[in-house]
């Protein structure tokens, strides 16, 4: 009896007492490193390493770590719209902020979140995505890398839109105008146009008029000297109707394309001052680039294959460069409706992004002993343009076949 009243003092008293010790102790000690924790955090984040899927992820890794990111969901296309290139992004400045930002980035997609399964189980965040969640937020502004510089209605657009879809391609949306109309703006005005780009991406921008821009040669090499251009070219009689069509559809009150097109028709005295005619005088325009840059720096896209075989010339452009042929045939899907390549996403059923309503426009009917005019006056400027660029982009051989052009 005496045993058995002690065992049940020692259960009713002694034990409550170190029960309550011991739960007080477990939350003083639970409190403690939760702040602990806390403070480390908010205070030495590159200290810290982190594992994201599985993997060691440090300060050394981190860029690397998004970069892969980009490439497995690079497959995606995503639609860009025209504000992407007016909204800027916010302004990381210094490595050790975008290093910064990053980890915090690591470990936000560390944390054990449904989401994060789901990434696991199967990638298939969108290209948008990743520029609006990462891309956009991390690293650096900087000056372009490489520019699309010409031609308008050449195809600068369609190309610009495929070459965004590569994970190292980081692109303004629309077009700055910096080296013809806004250069006494300053370059710190310019490169807070460009988008935030990481270690290994390529800024670029295009804005086709500084092709014919007398001084923007010269201002783009104080710039850059080792700058790589590309240059979208087209059958300059089709890009001139093209040029014309656009301005019609904007001011219908304008003269016919014919009596634009001449100073005396009677006489076939061409206007070559009208500047839609002067900008297909490729050769004139392309001298002046000479005297700053090698043609090793530059690149011509022929607009009539982007058309045909768009998947063709982008390989070549990625080459040019220097990127991983990412964007493929598989990105691209003919629209016979509007006449060229729409963009879409590899291996998906959903329907393909086209461009907007201002490319496709009907083409006036235009007198074909005018076309065939004008075939004759660009002929010598075509054959010295083949000779300087040592690329043969047979637009004669549209003569014949111009008229069934009804197209932009």
């Amino acid at each position: 009896m005496a045993s058995w009243s002690s065992t049940s003092v020692f259960t009713s008293k002694v034990p409550r007492k170190i029960l309550f010790m011991f739960t007080l102790s477990l939350s003083v000690t639970y409190l403690f490193y939760s702040l602990m924790s806390c403070y480390n955090s908010l205070q030495f984040p590159l200290q810290e390493n982190y594992v994201y899927q599985g993997r060691l992820v440090t300060e050394d890794t981190t860029f690397v770590t998004l970069r892969e990111k980009l490439y497995s969901a690079s497959q995606g296309f995503v639609e860009f719209t025209e504000a992407e290139g007016t909204t800027s992004s916010p302004t990381v400045k210094g490595h050790a902020g975008a290093e910064q930002r990053t980890v915090e980035w690591i470990r936000t997609q560390a944390s054990p979140t449904p989401a994060l399964e789901r990434d696991r189980q199967e990638i298939s965040t969108t290209d948008s995505e990743l520029r609006v969640n990462c891309t956009s937020d991390y690293g650096e502004k900087k000056l372009p890398q490489a520019i699309i510089i010409g031609v308008k209605k050449g195809g600068t657009r369609a190309l610009l839109e495929a070459l965004r879809v590569h994970p190292d391609v980081r692109a303004v949306g629309n077009e700055p105008h910096f080296f013809d109309r806004n250069y006494e703006r300053g370059l710190d005005w310019y490169k807070d146009l460009m988008p935030s780009t990481l270690e290994g991406q390529i800024t670029m921008e295009k804005t086709p008029s500084y092709f014919v821009t007398n001084h923007a040669p010269k201002r783009i090499h104080s710039m850059a000297k080792d700058i790589k251009l590309i240059i979208v070219v087209r059958n300059p009689v089709t890009r001139a109707i093209s040029d014309y069509t656009q301005t019609l559809s904007k001011k219908p009150e304008i003269p016919t394309f014919e009596v634009l097109a001449f100073k005396n028709r009677t006489l076939g005295l061409i206007d070559a001052s009208w500047s839609a005619l002067r900008i297909g005088i490729y050769a004139l325009h392309l001298e002046s680039w000479m005297q700053y840059f090698p043609l090793s720096q530059m690149h011509f896209v022929s607009g009539e294959r982007l058309i045909v075989d768009p998947a063709g010339e982008m390989a070549k452009v990625q080459d040019f460069l220097g990127l991983k042929r990412i964007v493929t045939d598989k990105h691209f899907y003919f629209n016979k409706t509007k006449g060229f390549p729409c963009l879409k996403k590899p291996e998906d059923s959903s329907t393909p992004r086209c461009l907007g309503k201002s490319k496709g426009r009907t083409h006036p009917k235009i007198d074909p002993d005018v076309i065939r005019r004008l075939h004759k006056f660009y002929k010598p400027f075509n054959m010295m343009f083949y000779q300087m660029t040592g690329q043969n982009f047979e637009w004669e051989l549209e003569e014949d076949s111009e008229s069934r052009s009804s197209q932009d």
